[in-house]
Formats: structure tokens, C-alpha cells, sequence
């Protein structure tokens, strides 16, 4: 009897102690968020109110009601639209990071590398790429793979940027203990130097991010024949302002879900990790 009530107990402890871990984590999550939230869903009732009752017609101004109803009209094709956006802005992203990351490396390899070519990806960044998009869609035609080589080309440099600097913040004691110990360069980098930069990277990250959703638009601009940015041409013709600005707001859902996957990732591979 002693055994089974101490027993008991043990799990009336545990259940009690996993209770509140889970009260307290949503404690948290209210209170971190609920804030946000609320001024996002002020903004939404402040826009209801404004174009009911400002007066503004329904072209320059229309209602959220307004806008959420034109998901109903199957000639947007929304979903497809969606995806295709969708594909563009990640495609990029992901090209961005793996090729951002590459070039960090080589850089960090090489003093040399890093002082002949960091000035020529300083001057093509410079160059405005709604004046180089033009250019790509001569070479390559328009479509997804030429609108995520734009969203590409608009987002990786920061990657570049921030990544290199985290390789070269590892400190020079344990690069020397490393090499000493006979181990090799791509040993350092996946041992010490990526994961001593993936704060570095991941602010990078997070700006990129927001850099891919301007490039895929703009090359959906520039020439393309599907996508959001495209839809938005459509109806501007017609000035569909409630089409337009639904539009607007699933590219920015997009967005936010991207940002989201990186920010989640720092939290998992960098924030849970130290505190690990």
C-alpha cells in the first residue's frame, strides 16, 4: 500500500507539473500576443469603418466584407495564383540561402576571394532590378523559373552578407585548436564555423525574406502570365480595387508564412539550442 500511494503521488506530481508548464506556456503565449493581435483587428475595424462610413466609393476604398467576398468569384483562381506566387517566393528564398551560404564559405576559405569579388556583388546589388528583370525575361523568357531567379537575385545578398560575417566571428583560438588537431576545412565549417554563424544567418534570413516577396512580384510585374502579381494587373483594367487588395493580402500571408518557417527555425537550431 505504501508503494502504490507513493507511487500515485508521483504522478499526481507529474500530471500537476505538466499542467502547469502548459498553463504557463499559454500565459505567455497571451501575453506576447494578444497585444499585436488586437491592434491588428483595431486596423481591420478602422478600415470597416472608414469605408462605410468615410463615403469614399467602393473603387477607391472597398470594405473588408468586400474584399473577403471576392474569394468567391472562381475567375481569380485564387488557389492557383496562390501557389504559383507561392513557388516563386520560396523558390528563390531557398536558392538564396544555398547560394548565399556557398559563397560565405568560399569567402571565409579565402582573404583573397573575399577581397576580389565582395566589390563586384556590392556593384550588382546596386544595380535596380526592375531595370534588370527586363533582361533576365530576354534571356530566359517569362514564368516561375525566371520570377525566382529575380526574387534571387533581390534577396540573396543579404544572406551573403551577414553569413560571411558570422564566419569570420568564430574565435581565431579554436579555428587554430581545430587546425592543429589536423582537422579539415569542411570539418571546421560543419563543426564550428556554420553553427557559431547561424545567428548571423538567420538575421539574414529574416531580411531576405521579406526581400523574396518584392522580387517575385516585381518579376510578376515585369512579364509573366499567372501569380498574384499578375491577377493584380488583370483587374486593375477593370479597377477591381477589391480584388487588388485581396491580392495584396494573400501575398503578404505568404510572406508572414515565411517569415514565420524562419523564425520558427531560429527558435528550434539557435535560441532553444543555446538555452539547451
Amino acid at each position: 500500500m505504501t508503494q502504490a500511494s507513493t507511487n500515485s503521488g508521483i504522478a499526481e506530481e507529474g500530471n500537476d507539473g505538466n499542467g502547469n508548464q502548459e498553463a504557463s506556456f499559454l500565459q505567455n503565449f497571451v501575453k506576447k500576443y494578444s497585444g499585436p493581435i488586437a491592434v491588428q483587428l483595431a486596423c481591420v475595424a478602422l478600415w470597416q469603418l472608414v469605408s462605410v462610413a468615410g463615403g469614399l466609393p467602393s473603387y477607391i476604398l472597398p470594405s473588408p466584407i468586400d474584399t473577403l467576398a471576392t474569394l468567391a468569384d472562381g475567375s481569380n483562381d485564387w488557389v492557383n495564383n496562390t501557389l504559383v506566387t507561392s513557388v516563386e517566393i520560396f523558390g528563390g528564398f531557398i536558392l538564396a540561402v544555398v547560394v548565399g551560404v556557398a559563397i560565405a564559405l568560399f569567402f571565409s576559405w579565402s582573404a583573397r576571394l573575399f577581397t576580389l569579388f565582395m566589390p563586384l556583388l556590392v556593384a550588382l546589388n546596386m544595380v535596380p532590378k526592375v531595370a534588370l528583370g527586363p533582361i533576365i525575361i530576354v534571356w530566359f523568357s517569362y514564368g516561375i523559373f525566371t520570377n525566382t531567379l529575380i526574387a534571387f537575385a533581390i534577396c540573396f545578398f543579404p544572406i551573403v552578407i551577414t553569413t560571411a560575417r558570422g564566419l569570420r566571428e568564430i574565435e581565431p583560438e579554436l579555428l587554430y585548436l581545430s587546425r592543429t588537431l589536423k582537422a579539415s576545412k569542411w570539418q571546421i565549417f560543419t563543426k564550428i564555423q556554420f553553427p557559431g554563424s547561424l545567428p548571423y544567418l538567420f538575421s539574414g534570413m529574416k531580411v531576405s525574406a521579406v526581400l523574396a516577396v518584392a522580387g517575385a512580384i516585381v518579376g510578376e510585374f515585369i512579364g509573366s502570365e499567372r501569380g498574384l502579381g499578375y491577377l493584380m494587373l488583370q483587374v486593375q483594367i477593370n479597377l477591381d480595387t477589391a480584388t487588388m487588395f485581396m491580392a495584396v493580402l494573400m501575398i503578404t500571408l505568404v510572406g508572414v508564412v515565411l517569415y514565420g518557417a524562419v523564425a520558427f527555425l531560429e527558435f528550434i537550431l539557435v535560441k532553444r539550442g543555446g538555452q539547451a
